[in-house]
């Protein structure tokens, strides 16, 4: 660079810096234009109707159409209900949008088509006049129940019957006539009549009669012949019991039994050909057995539950039973019917009973009553288990009652009562793995999974997870077969609305062994905690340094260059002097002379000092 060039330097140099200190050039400065806010608010549901105590949930999406960031105000105009909003506030840059909860718990005793409205409204920061509101409603719904669907199957009746000889004359044969009609909603097949009584013996049959089948509405004739016992001379009436057994065609059985009265023939004295008086028929006098209501104090019953059975004892008859003895799964006492017989060596048997699908606990299958007067009602209770084979079905248990009269005769009453066997699933909710502590208003997964621990496949049907206080997604999955140990996972989502103890509900639907609908509800908990606050870090340059200055992010003590300082760079860059940033100084200083071993090898290290005008060493190298 020759002498010329640097005085045309100097001249531009001292022309620029004349007109600086006129103030002809002054730095440009800008006003900042005035931010106009602006809020929309929508919900995804303006109406929801739900069965009273359920929880109801709304989504809200507030944008903020302004040209700058603002926070958002969310107050809800109702508390009614347990109304409430996730959240108080919502901070928005300019075009975003976000989401805030409502909730909403209908009352227990919420009346059907009780109703209720509630307004969200959000409100700018920036300017309170700037607002935005949304309205919605609950509504509860009782449904009606559904009558139960009327059962399709047979029912035989007898509609009328007679006998060839009336009345009939003792010892005389003669055939009864007996009609019977289908008045059920199936055809009944495989019908069997039996004939019973000790005044009228059959012929040619036995007393039975049989019929292939019995169409829904058709009727049919059957005739048994008979032969009157010589015993009823002086009788009026007598009475005949019919049996009938029949199936539908699913092959499940049915029985009903009717008893028939007989007019009978008073004998004509062959001596004087007068008629003899009508002899005046005694009333018999014997108790009647029966049971007038029965249950378990479990429901359901599944193989391998103990129960109690309770029954309710009543006597029917016109005369005292005494030492009543009820043997569970019946008696091999033989019945003489007619209150004949005597009693047996050895008292009461129950060893032949069966007790293949229910079995007596703590005692034996004999429970003794006691007397019972006539009209009497007693309450009775025997601990049983279902044996753990049993299959699920409906199975009839076989009761006899072993008493004596009057009289002494031994009389045996037997009944049947029907319980039902079902085999629920077995199943567990849980997590399949730690989910940790979850945060408030923030999304946290749920990991759960649902586990068959019985010993058999099991069918569910739709899994879904609820909870009061929290919003839940992707909450509702088809689960299907399980085999025995199988399991099934479903990763939901939830934003819990408020801290502490979170309660997951868990319901689970299926069908029973009956086709009758269940469901499975577990509850498992979850820990929640207040979502952690970040904080700005202290300055605007962020972090501050050891003298207390902010540190800009290249690690350097942050410094704001002036205009006078940029001019003069600009002017040293004219004259090849350098024009970068003044860089920091990043000497450490040291306090007080070294000691021990550093300084003798400092000492040792540092050449010759050099003579005046020269360098002096440094710990940051050799300096002027």
């Amino acid at each position: 660079m020759n002498v010329r060039t640097q005085l045309w330097k100097l001249s531009i140099f001292a022309s620029i810096l004349a007109l600086l200190l006129t103030g002809t050039l002054r730095a440009p400065a800008q006003a900042a234009p005035l931010a106009a806010p602006g809020v929309t608010l929508a919900v995804d549901k303006t109406a929801r109707t739900n069965l009273p105590g359920s929880l109801l949930t709304y989504t809200l999406t507030l944008t903020n159409t302004g040209d700058a960031a603002d926070t958002f105000s969310l107050t809800l105009s109702s508390t009614e209900w347990g109304a409430g909003l996730s959240q108080s506030s919502l901070s928005l840059e300019a075009g975003a949008a976000g989401n805030a909860t409502a909730s909403v718990t209908i009352p227990e005793n919420a009346v059907d088509g009780a109703s209720q409205s509630f307004k969200v409204t959000a409100v700018s920061g920036l300017d309170g006049s700037v607002s935005a509101s949304v309205t919605f409603s609950a509504s509860a719904r009782i449904p009606t129940p559904t009558p139960p669907a009327a059962v399709s199957r047979p029912l035989l009746v007898i509609t009328g019957y007679g006998s060839s000889v009336n009345p009939i004359p003792a010892g005389k044969d003669f055939d009864l006539e007996v009609t019977l009609k289908n008045k059920g909603q199936a055809q009944a097949s495989n019908i069997v009549v039996a004939f019973e009584s000790p005044d009228f013996l059959p012929r040619d049959t036995g007393g039975v009669r049989t019929l292939n089948k019995l169409n829904a509405g058709n009727s049919a004739d059957l005739s048994q012949p008979f032969l009157a016992n010589a015993e009823l001379a002086g009788k009026t009436v007598s009475t005949l019991t019919v049996k009938i057994t029949y199936s539908d065609a699913s092959g499940a059985t049915y029985t009903e039994t009717f008893t028939l009265t007989l007019d009978l023939k008073n004998p004509v004295s062959s001596g004087s050909g007068a008629a003899q008086p009508t002899a005046t028929p005694t009333g018999v006098a014997r108790a009647q057995i029966v049971v007038s209501s029965y249950a378990s104090d479990v429901d359901p019953l599944q193989p391998g539950t103990v129960f109690n059975l309770n029954l309710e004892i009543h006597n029917l008859g016109n005369a005292d039973a005494r030492a009543v003895t009820l043997v569970l799964g019946g008696s091999s006492v033989p019945n003489p019917g007619d209150g004949s017989g005597t009693p047996q060596p050895g008292g009461v048997s129950g060893g032949g009973s069966d007790l293949t699908n229910f079995a007596p606990l703590g005692s034996s299958n004999l429970f003794y009553v006691g007397d019972i007067a006539a009209g009497q009602v007693v309450k009775g209770s025997q601990q049983l288990i279902v044996n753990v084979s049993t299959q699920p079905g409906a199975y009839p248990l076989k009761l006899s009652f072993v008493y004596t009269d009057s009289k002494n005769n031994q009389i045996v009453d037997d009944q049947v009562v029907t319980l039902l066997v079902y085999s629920l699933p077995q199943v567990e909710v849980n997590f399949y793995r730690d989910p940790g502590v979850f945060f408030t208003n923030q999304p946290n997964m749920l990991p759960l999974q649902i586990t068959n621990l019985g010993k058999k496949t099991t069918v569910l049907g739709n899994m879904r997870i609820s909870a009061e206080g929290a919003e839940v997604t992707n909450n509702v999955s088809l689960v299907g077969a399980l085999d025995p140990g199988g399991y099934f996972t479903l990763d939901s989502m939830v934003i819990p609305s408020q801290a502490g103890p979170l309660d997951l509900s868990v319901t689970i639907n299926y069908t029973d062994d009956f086709n009758q609908p269940r469901v499975i509800t577990q509850t498992v908990q979850v820990a929640v905690e207040e979502a952690p606050v970040m904080e700005p870090m202290p300055g605007e340059g962020g972090m501050l340094g050891p003298d207390g200055l902010p540190i800009s992010p290249e690690g350097f003590p942050a410094s704001e260059e002036t205009f006078w300082q940029k001019v003069l760079r600009f002017f040293k860059g004219l004259l090849g002097l350098g024009s970068d940033p003044a860089q920091p100084d990043m000497n450490v200083p040291m306090e007080g002379p070294m000691e021990g071993p550093m300084e003798e090898n400092f000492d040792k290290q540092q050449p010759a000092r050099p003579s005046k005008g020269g360098f002096t060493p440094s710990l940051n190298g050799w300096v002027g």
